[in-house]
């Protein structure tokens, strides 16, 4: 079955620094392209990314 394609896109800010976090939250931040406070990343809305914000959902936010 083919997936449909999606357009949709999903704008993340850092908000917080990753210091003092276990290792595999400052990994994820560096997967969804943020490595630095208020910077912004966008990215396709996608199951896989969702699961990341929601690993961090702490140290982010989701611009509308």
């Amino acid at each position: 079955m083919a997936k449909a394609k999606t357009d949709k896109t999903v704008t993340i800010e850092q908000i917080y620094s990753p210091a003092r976090r276990p290792a595999d939250q400052r990994a994820t931040l560096i997967g969804l392209g943020l490595n630095k406070r208020h910077k912004r990343s966008t990215l396709q809305d996608t199951p896989a990314v969702r699961g990341m914000i929601a690993k961090v959902q702490h140290l982010v936010r989701v611009v509308e």
